[in-house]
């Protein structure tokens, strides 16, 4: 009879073995557990992302930033600064203005016709001024130049010696309208974008924001 219970007893065990190695178990899903102020822990292929190693886009809305930069003295240089953004910015084009330039500061005579003007000449060598040119074309025919000077202090001594002298020079600031050029563009969204290593002779030129039309 005991025989009999300890063969029935291990036959049993034996059941219940195959049937623990035969059921259908499913592995736990886990439980992400997080505190407060503590960034969750990810495996490192999740947290290497494919996107990640693209250009990140401009943010919707981003305001753009655009400057314009000159003057430029001449179109040739205008044209090369122009060649040189062109392929690193998003917008670009360029302007043309007039300027005012000073050219001098001018003194000389003025007299109602040539004979009147070769009669002040002869009168000025008299005194001993040699420095001076009769205008015979142009706007200001008959006139008689006594000097272009830069600085205005040396006209005004030289205008000052001849009233002195008893001729009624007069003084002008010589104004000419010239052309300067200027290149408008838009900013790279990237952030670091520096413009005047593109640009020769960036240091004497002046850049200034303006609106992106």
């Amino acid at each position: 009879m005991i025989l009999r219970r300890i063969v029935l007893l291990l036959l049993l065990l034996n059941l219940a073995a195959a049937a623990w190695w035969l059921w259908p178990w499913h592995a736990p899903t886990p439980i992400a557990v997080t505190q407060a102020g503590v960034p969750t822990l990810h495996l490192l292929h999740e947290a290497l992302p494919r996107a990640a190693t693209q250009v990140p886009a401009a943010a919707p809305g981003a305001l753009a930033q655009c400057l314009s930069v000159g003057p430029f003295t001449t179109q040739a240089e205008m044209q090369q600064a122009f060649a040189a953004l062109v392929a690193h910015v998003p917008r670009i084009q360029y302007r043309v203005a007039e300027s005012a330039v000073s050219r001098g500061w001018w003194v000389y005579l003025t007299a109602p016709g040539r004979e009147q003007a070769l009669t002040m000449a002869r009168a000025l060598a008299a005194h001993g001024v040699r420095d001076y040119y009769v205008i015979t074309a142009g706007e200001q025919q008959n006139s008689i130049s006594l000097g272009l000077f830069q600085d205005p202090g040396n006209a005004q001594r030289r205008e000052a010696q001849l009233r002195t002298l008893g001729f009624p020079a007069q003084l002008r600031q010589r104004v000419e309208q010239v052309p300067q050029y200027y290149i408008e563009f838009q900013l790279p969204a990237a952030a670091g974008f520096v413009w005047q290593a593109h640009v020769a002779h960036a240091d004497i030129l002046h850049a200034q924001a303006r609106p992106c039309d």
